[in-house]
Parts: structure tokens; C-alpha cells; sequence
């Protein structure tokens, strides 16, 4: 095996399961975030071995309060009369298999299904989560790493920095700076670069494309992660391979959301 292809990131399967959990804690973060704490017997053999998988979170029915569980059967998902109820993607945060206890991060905005749920919730709640059905490992030492995102992919690289030994790691992220660094709890071995809240569309990001270009990127050892609106995402996936040359097996771009 070259020493190229072994430090690819590594695609893992994982048991497709459904669980229900109960809420147990309760914290705004900054002023952005609310950190939610859920416990429950259903998490006994739960596992996120990557920093940006996503399971997805299922909400009660807003009228009647009613979860609803599926079936996972030879035949695929099965809902029980049809009954799928609202769900959001999230990234695991921390989750502590000894106390079987996992934390999510809900970014406060207004109109959104799940930001409205945290608003809520209260001790003892109930939600459902699924997933994550397949991670991405990616490993933490590369030399070089760049991150884009905004606050939708925060959480992601919140658990990601705490655990990556990059020896020069970029973060452009489209966030306010005063919340943003009060949530990542910014170190100085990371080169931050705040755009703004709700920046990540149109000639924003031409203009990060400009700044993109005075950045010298290694031939080798380095690893790119690009998270946030769909379009814009894309923008700088194409960017990064097509006008960088960069190789695509070391950058990830995933939409974590999508202008209507």
C-alpha cells in the first residue's frame, strides 16, 4: 500500500438503528447555541467515528406530541402508517458510551423546525435519532488542513479541532467573530478568518475565492472540509480541484442546507 493511499480518509459502515432518547441537560453556549445533553438505554452499542457524521434527528408530531419509531426490516425502513415525522441532520458532538450520555449542539435561528424544538425542550423530553449509518475517518495529522464553513458546520468542526495536529490549519468561517470565538474557544495554533453571519452566498464568496488564491497549499499531506449552503459549497469544491489542481479524495464537500 503506498503511503498516499493509506492515509486516505476511510469509509465505515455502521448498524443502521433507531433509538429513542430523553433529554437530561439543558445550556445555552454563547448565545448561539443550545447544548443539549440526551440519555437512554437505546444508546448501549452507539458509535460516531467520524467528526462530521450526521444522524438524523426525528421531532415529536407539533400537534399530537406523538414519536414516532420505525421498523428496520429485510425490506428496508418501514414507518408505521406512513407516520415519518420531521427530521434534521446533526453531528454528534461528545457522546460518553460509560454514561451513555450524547450531546448535540442546536444553532438558535429563527423559523427552523429543530432550533424551535431546543427553544423548547425541557428536561425529560423525548426525540429519536438514526444513524449514523455510515462515517467518514479521517485521519487528524495531516499537515495542512483548511476548513470553510458557517455555523451549521461549527459543531463538526468544533469536535474536529479538538483532536486534529495540523501544523497549519486555516478556519474561514461564516460567522460573527464575538459568538464564534466564544463557541470554538479559539486557540492561537489556529489561523481563523471570521466573514460574517448569513455571508455564505453570491459575491461572498468570489471574494473568498480571491483570498483562497494567496494561499499556498502543499502538494501533499494536506486535507480541505467544506460545509454549509449547497451552492456555495459546491462553488469551492470546484474551485479547490479544478482551478487548484487539488486531489478530490482529500476534499470534502458535503451541503449541509440549501437556499429555497
Amino acid at each position: 500500500m503506498s503511503e498516499t493511499s493509506s492515509r486516505l480518509p476511510e469509509r465505515v459502515r455502521n448498524e443502521l438503528r433507531f433509538r429513542q432518547l430523553t433529554v437530561t441537560a439543558k445550556t445555552r453556549i454563547a448565545d448561539s447555541f443550545w447544548r443539549i445533553d440526551f440519555s437512554g438505554a437505546d444508546l448501549a452499542g452507539f458509535t460516531s467515528p467520524g467528526f462530521d457524521d450526521h444522524i438524523k434527528v426525528f421531532f415529536p408530531d407539533a400537534a399530537s406530541g406523538i414519536l414516532s419509531l420505525p421498523e428496520v426490516t429485510a425490506d428496508g425502513v418501514v414507518w408505521k402508517e406512513g407516520a415519518r415525522p420531521v427530521s434534521r441532520d446533526y453531528t454528534p458532538l461528545f457522546f460518553d458510551a460509560e454514561q451513555q450520555t450524547l450531546t448535540l449542539d442546536f444553532y438558535i435561528h429563527d423559523g427552523g423546525v429543530a432550533s424551535g424544538w431546543a427553544d423548547r425542550a425541557q428536561i425529560g423530553d423525548a426525540l429519536a435519532i438514526g444513524g449514523p449509518r455510515g462515517s467518514l475517518v479521517v485521519p487528524e495529522d495531516y499537515r495542512f488542513q483548511l476548513y470553510v464553513t458557517d455555523e451549521s458546520g461549527l459543531p463538526a468542526f468544533k469536535r474536529r479541532n479538538l483532536t486534529q495536529t495540523a501544523q497549519l490549519s486555516h478556519l474561514y468561517a461564516f460567522a460573527d467573530p464575538a459568538p464564534g470565538t466564544a463557541y470554538l474557544e479559539v486557540h492561537n495554533d489556529l489561523h481563523v478568518h471570521w466573514l460574517g453571519s448569513g455571508h455564505m452566498q453570491g459575491p461572498h464568496i468570489d471574494t473568498l475565492i480571491n483570498t483562497l488564491d494567496t494561499v499556498t497549499i502543499p502538494s501533499d499531506d494536506y486535507f480541505i472540509w467544506l460545509t454549509g449552503e449547497g451552492e456555495a459549497v459546491k462553488k469551492l469544491s470546484d474551485y479547490f480541484i479544478g482551478q487548484r489542481g487539488c486531489d478530490e479524495r482529500f476534499v470534502r464537500a458535503v451541503a449541509y442546507w440549501h437556499n429555497k
